[in-house]
């Protein structure tokens, strides 16, 4: 029946011009086809758009009948022989049909599927969407709206993550991100063969950078690699990767002269003037760009040899920020290998103070303090901190003096603060084993550090607890103080502000304890008493509300305080002891000089 009502209608269309068919040929032309195609009827089918006499009816009409036939090849249920027809049906309408009406068709198609279906839609179209953009004269505009449907597509795919999901490709984006490259060689090859640099060339390399911009950003920005030496050359991503940036060579971007030119207010090379949306997409790409190179080593002999490792370090510092900023494992993760790996080829102590006016050298850091505080994940947390102390082992005297006062009053976390007042001590101590003290963690300037160091925030009102680690550290670092400087050599300025560091440290300290030890010890007797009962109570720890615990959990934590004050007070206590034991000492000297 389907067949017969296609043949009527193309029986009274071959007596049409082409101008002549009416909309409701076209209409009614499909859906005699798709009856086809569903009621089995395919090599009849075949045959009417083999016969040349309807091959102007299938120039125009043919393309409606695309997506039945595709759906029909995607359908796994569909019996080998019949797929095969529907395969030299797809091909003959992919040849006859009139290729704008067969470009915004197959895009559409592209753009139905969702999941798993993605890919497999992708992986059938990209050589027949090649084959008919190869024939439209305004080719510019139709790759960059097929590169475009493609990239959007493939953005909507899961990036695997490990060895085991890549090589599974369950998604099918490695396998698409390889058919990619295969359907966007040929446009390159043509504007490497174009010399003439018309307009429409232009525009072609224009939607080509486009394309190799958001790859970088997608999959290749989340994207693990595998080590060179598991893979075997056969990594899905570093191939992509690798011959996204052959492209931008090819089409006349090479990325060194791309990636140092990257944020210039006056730029040397041109591209398109990206809109403010894909501004920020363009610093991720740019980033994405310096790990491959720097981190991957893709492509990087093409870099100049002749740059110094604190150029590169100026370089990248903005692009590890980008990363930074980011809240996936993988990104942050290649955030912090681009630093180790720009930090690993300079010199200790070579990076001077004045970098720190650059906006990146700060912000890094800071963003390395957050990941260390609120990132979930353990590894991540330890790698920002080792890279916080390389990155200080990296800096001159007066930026890590710099640093210190900086994350001393933006950290905002008793953790890092304590971390900070330890690398303090460390290089107070280098100070004074040199036989030239180090004006800036001596003297007037470490006193200056000192009392952003010993002092309680909100007075004797300080939360102890939520701020123990730094108290602990600040005491350790007074009680090495005390030790290590005598009170007439002075080195350290700790003696001449010592009256300062007792009423704004010391003595608060002692009322704070007192008070923080009544309050838990009253809060151990509250819970003592709910234990006996069996009462659910809640309890205030380090200034926080803990609802509904059970008294022997309450117990625990209520104790867990107390021995924390009371390690804070012995080391207080052995503190104070060692300055009256110094004064004295001093005083007694002096009084035998007399």
């Amino acid at each position: 029946m389907a067949v017969e009502e296609l043949q009527s209608i193309i029986k009274r269309c071959q007596i049409l011009e082409e101008q002549d068919f009416k909309e409701e040929d076209f209409g009614l032309f499909q859906l005699a086809g798709q009856r086809c195609i569903e009621e089995g009827h395919i090599d009849q089918l075949l045959e009417i758009i083999q016969n040349e006499k309807n091959k102007v009816i299938i120039k125009n009409m043919g393309w409606n009948l695309i997506g039945p036939v595709v759906r029909c090849l995607l359908c796994k249920d569909k019996e080998d022989a019949k797929r095969k027809v529907c395969f030299l049906i797809f091909d003959l309408l992919v040849k006859l049909c009139n290729p704008k009406e067969l470009l915004l068709g197959l895009l559409e198609l592209i753009e139905e599927p969702s999941g798993k279906q993605i890919s497999q839609s992708i992986l059938l179209l990209l050589q027949p969407l090649q084959t008919v953009i190869q024939k439209l004269h305004n080719k510019a505009y139709s790759i960059g709206l097929a590169l475009s449907t493609l990239w959007n597509q493939l953005s909507l795919l899961p990036v695997p993550y490990s060895k085991e999901q890549i090589q599974m490709d369950d998604y099918g984006l490695c396998q698409c991100c390889k058919a990619l490259i295969e359907f966007t060689k040929p446009f390159v090859e043509e504007v490497i063969d174009n010399k003439e640099n018309s307009l429409e060339n232009e525009k072609l390399k224009d939607e080509l950078l486009k394309f190799c911009f958001k790859s970088l950003k997608c999959p290749l920005l989340t994207a693990q690699f595998l080590e060179q030496s598991e893979e075997g050359g056969n990594d899905p991503f570093r191939y992509f990767a690798s011959e996204i940036i052959g492209f931008l060579s090819a089409i006349g971007y090479p990325f060194p002269k791309m990636i140092f030119n990257h944020g210039r207010k006056k730029r040397t090379w041109n591209y398109l003037e990206f809109e403010e949306e894909e501004d920020k997409q363009l610093a991720d790409s740019m980033a994405s760009l310096a790990y491959l190179v720097f981190v991957q080593g893709i492509r990087i002999d093409q870099l100049p040899m002749v740059l110094s490792p604190l150029y590169l370090l100026q370089f990248n510092m903005g692009h590890i920020e980008v990363f930074l900023q980011r809240t996936e494992e993988s990104v942050i993760s290649k955030g912090l290998e681009l630093l180790e790996n720009s930090l690993l080829r300079i010199e200790d102590s070579s990076l001077l103070y004045q970098y720190l006016e650059i906006k990146s050298f700060l912000t890094v850091p800071q963003g390395l303090v957050k990941v260390m505080t609120l990132c979930p994940i353990e590894t991540l947390r330890k790698k920002s901190l080792a890279m916080l102390q390389l990155y200080i082992n990296k800096l001159d005297s007066q930026g890590k003096y710099t640093l210190f006062r900086c994350l001393l009053n933006t950290s905002n976390h008793s953790g890092v603060e304590a971390f900070i007042i330890q690398n303090i001590k460390n290089q107070i101590d280098m100070s004074l084993k040199r036989t030239h003290n180090n004006k800036w963690f001596t003297g007037p300037q470490l006193v200056s550090l000192l009392d952003l160091v010993l002092f309680l925030p909100e007075g004797a009102e300080t939360d102890l607890l939520q701020n123990s680690d730094r108290i602990m550290a600040s005491l350790n670092l007074l009680r090495y103080l005390v030790i290590k400087d005598n009170e007439n050599d002075n080195q350290t300025g700790l003696w001449t502000e010592l009256g300062n560091i007792e009423n704004n440290f010391l003595k608060p300290l002692h009322i704070g304890l007192n008070m923080s030890k009544a309050h838990y010890e009253a809060e151990i007797k509250n819970s003592q008493e709910a234990q006996k009962s069996k009462d659910l109570c809640s309890i205030t720890v380090g200034g926080e509300e803990i609802p509904n615990m059970p008294p022997e959990m309450q117990l625990k934590v209520l104790h867990s305080a107390l021995f924390t004050f009371d390690l804070i007070e012995s080391v207080l206590a052995r503190v104070e002891e060692l300055i009256e034991i110094k004064t004295k000492s001093t005083s007694e000297e002096n009084i035998g000089i007399k």
